[in-house]
């Protein structure tokens, strides 16, 4: 496959685990570790969901530009760009289209949940597959295992308990409903595991 088409493919994925994350907030039975941490600090703040994303994973960004003592240079303007597009797409999914989208039953609301870790889980795994605009968090959870030789799922689990636990700081700091609920217990367990099936299963169809 060539670049252009992974660059395209890759853009697709992007906008689908944005829909997917957009998915999860609306179902509003919690959100995933590290969106409950954006999520807290947006609300802290007052400000968008997608722009305090944003801003999030430019720092990530960074900092892997730092370990990877910034020899990538096309790979850290796509990535930026990348960024960019992607917390306007949760913004835009977030309060545009799926606005005033309800799901009346809690069970409807855990399966609307589910499913959009899972869109988002799929999606993250191809990207990281095609490797040509990856998600600066994913990225630097690769980079920092190949220099530590700890496993991939050991530091981006690692990362849902830090993103917790800041989580409920700032919601209990700041009298802000605690966005840590069922749904994180849920992207939790399937987050990561989807992300790792869609890479493995990419990497061994096509080896």
């Amino acid at each position: 496959m060539n670049i252009l088409k992974k660059i395209i493919k890759s853009y697709i994925f992007y906008t689908l685990s944005a829909l997917g994350i957009s998915l999860g907030i609306i179902a509003n039975v919690g959100v995933s570790s590290y969106n409950s941490m954006n999520l807290s600090l947006a609300h802290a703040n007052d400000i968008k969901i997608g722009t305090i994303t944003i801003f999030f994973n430019i720092s990530i960004l960074l900092i892997y530009m730092i370990l990877t003592k910034f020899i990538h240079r096309y790979k850290y303007l796509m990535q930026a760009f990348s960024v960019f597009m992607f917390g306007t797409f949760i913004n835009y999914f977030t309060y545009g289209v799926l606005d005033g989208i309800t799901s009346h039953s809690y069970i409807q609301r855990v399966l609307l949940f589910s499913g959009g870790t899972i869109i988002s889980g799929l999606s993250i795994g191809m990207i990281i597959y095609y490797n040509v605009i990856t998600f600066p968090l994913e990225s630097l959870c690769i980079k920092i295992s190949e220099i530590s030789k700890i496993p991939f799922i050991k530091l981006r689990y690692s990362v849902d308990v830090i993103s917790v636990l800041v989580s409920v700081g700032v919601s209990l700091f700041n009298g802000l409903p605690i966005y840590v609920r069922e749904g994180t217990v849920i992207s939790m367990i399937l987050l990561s595991l989807t992300i790792n099936f869609s890479k493995n299963y990419a990497e061994n169809k096509n080896s």
